[in-house]
């Protein structure tokens, strides 16, 4: 979950890697270093806290040179410090490296390392890797072998970049369970576990797989195989400009991400229907469309928030394409030794496309046989690469550690994929036709939502004192509760749940009093006057209630202290307007309360290690 940047080239290093650090930032924020070569010596400056922190250090210092790589962390082992910062001395600091990832053995390596006279100064696994780096550096002195019979030894995850003082002409670099990405530029190469910390130089990329290892130089490259052998890799194109990565004006990452939604949608669903015949058209699923509607069931995986998109198409799947479903944590998917057959198609959603539980998960379902399909938003993202078929969200670039946009779209996704499958069983021509209708006036209903921003700005500022919220919601808005009490739990630090709206009543109900809000999804669908009888209850107990509920409804006035009122959709794609107000409460509650919502304390964008 951390972020790595590399430059090899004729420029001062320094700026390209703060540069590149700030890009990753979203990825790990509670330290970062830089170490660069220059006059036969390895620099370092390494400082606790924010980019920002170590950009000052780095100007203070006047660290420079032409080869050089940056880190900036999410701590796994040992405390956030400068110590065990990146980048990594080996002990007698001939090798410096940076890594992402867990090293699972790295006790026993560490043991080993003692023994052979080594000695430690951090509490990472990352040191264990430098010196058993060094260990095989001294047999022959060429550093990639040396990084290749080190990784040989280890097990767990990592993507590394590696720099030795004695061979200061190349990064030598490697990738197992987390991204990393080389560069290409003109008499300059690049590396980095992103592509956004590349894009301001080159969009000319090669994406590293697991179990590859290689180095740059600063005109050439070479990639091979943990095994040795050389491998000719593809030169892929990057479809990013530099400018969606902005805040475009915006206080915050997660207020423009949130404001993008009407964009966003369009560009997932445009392109991906055919109107005359009601029937969605999703080139990524070419050929598999059979088997997929033929599956003794559907699995989806994935973890956070697109679990809760994974919920979403459960109901979907199962109501209008008559699939059963399971809805699975990837956390706890490959562990319980799920029961597969390749009659089965296993679906994995992931923003990042490279959340390692998630792609452990789908290693698991290739090797008992299923049908894997991703549904991700970075392009050439290890998820993609790895399923058998999948589908592209288009939302863009989400920076926010608090995914917004990328729900909607992933919801989106899940509902194109549910017109096919349903159009070719028994949906008729009428109803897919209105479905697409409605897909088509989503973005304009969507901006009538964050029209209201002012308001919900204000009822947020009424809240923010609570110290506990309740989110209910009944059906396919259940899962929409658990997204609007994961926001705001993200974000301001504030307890919240999600229920289904009528296991109140079971246990959630003791809670009640004038002091916690209760958020209730109350569109007038089917089970709308089980929601009001709901609401009633809280009531009844002196709680608050703020209730999201369609515009042209005046009785759910009556009961709820405040509403937030937004248009009718189709039933199937109600949850994307829901979410939209519960996302612009907790951002405002956060905001209120002088929070940093772009990167709340604990987390990261892209959770890389287990």
């Amino acid at each position: 979950m951390c972020g790595i940047v590399g430059y090899i080239g004729s420029q001062n290093s320094a700026p390209i890697l703060i540069d590149g650090l700030k890009r990753l930032e979203y990825r790990g924020y509670d330290s970062a270093g830089l170490g660069i070569y220059c006059e036969n010596r390895l620099n370092v400056v390494k400082a606790k806290g924010k980019v920002s922190v170590l950009e000052a250090k780095a100007e203070e210092s006047k660290i420079q040179g032409t080869i050089g790589i940056g880190h900036t962390r999410w701590a796994t082992h040992g405390i956030p410090n400068e110590i065990n910062a990146h980048p990594h001395f080996s002990s007698d600091e001939t090798i410096l490296l940076v890594h992402n990832g867990i090293i699972e053995n790295y006790a026993i390596l560490k043991d080993f390392l003692i023994g052979k006279g080594y000695h430690f100064k951090s509490e990472t696994d990352t040191e264990v890797l430098a010196n058993l780096i060094d260990f095989y550096y001294k047999e022959n002195n060429d550093l990639l072998e040396a990084v290749r019979k080190a990784l040989l030894r280890v097990d767990g995850t990592y993507g590394i970049a590696v720099i030795s003082k004695k061979e200061p002409d190349k990064i030598v670099v490697a990738k197992n369970g987390s991204p990393l990405v080389i560069g290409l530029g003109e008499n300059e190469n690049f590396v980095a576990s992103d592509v956004n910390a590349l894009i301001a130089h080159t969009k000319k990329v090669i994406y590293l797989e697991d179990n590859e290892i290689g180095y740059v130089t600063k005109d050439s490259y070479l990639i091979k195989s943990l095994d040795n052998a050389t491998l000719n890799k593809e030169i892929s194109e990057v479809d990013m400009d530099l400018e969606e990565l902005s805040k475009g004006g915006y206080p915050h990452y997660m207020l423009k991400e949130i404001m993008e939604q009407p964009e966003s949608l369009a560009n997932t669903f445009r392109g991906r229907y055919i109107e005359e015949e009601g029937i969605a058209k999703l080139g990524g699923l070419f050929g598999y469309e059979e088997r997929i509607l033929n599956s003794n069931r559907i699995i989806i995986s994935a973890c956070g928030t697109s679990w809760h998109a994974a919920l979403v198409g459960e109901y979907l799947f199962e109501q209008y394409a008559g699939i059963p479903v399971e809805v699975e944590y990837a956390s706890e998917f490959r562990y319980r030794n799920p029961i597969l057959s390749k009659n089965d198609t296993v679906i994995f959603i992931s923003q990042s496309g490279e959340t390692a539980d998630t792609l452990a998960a789908l290693k698991e379902a290739k090797r008992k046989g299923a049908l894997t399909v991703g549904i991700v938003n970075v392009v050439g993202s290890s998820i993609a690469r790895a399923s058998d078929t999948g589908v592209y969200i288009h939302a863009g670039p989400e920076i926010g550690v608090a995914s917004t946009k990328a729900f909607t779209s992933q919801v989106m996704t899940l509902a194109l994929i549910t017109l096919l499958l349903a159009r070719m069983k028994n949906m008729s021509l009428e109803e897919g036709k209105e479905i697409i209708q409605a897909i088509q006036e989503l973005p304009a209903k969507v901006q009538e939502i964050l029209n209201h921003n002012s308001f919900i700005k204000k009822v947020a500022e009424k809240l923010s004192d609570a110290k506990n919220f309740l989110y209910l919601g009944r059906g396919i808005h259940f899962p929409v509760a658990l997204e609007g009490a994961l926001k705001l739990k993200e974000i301001s630090y504030i307890h919240a749940e999600g229920y289904p709206a009528a296991e109140m009543k079971h246990g959630p109900i003791a809670l009640i009093d004038e002091n916690m809000p209760s958020v209730f999804i109350a569109p007038k669908d089917a089970i709308y006057d089980k929601v009001l009888n709901n609401i009633e209850e809280v009531k009844a107990r002196n709680g608050q209630v703020l209730a999201i509920a369609d515009k042209d409804d005046d009785q759910i006035d009556k009961l709820a202290d405040y509403s937030i009122k937004i248009p009718r959709t189709h039933d199937m794609l109600m949850p994307i307007l829901t979410v939209i107000p519960l996302q612009l409460l907790a951002y405002h509650i956060a905001v209120k309360k002088g929070l940093n919502v772009d990167q709340p304390r604990n987390l990261a964008k892209s959770v890389t290690v287990e």
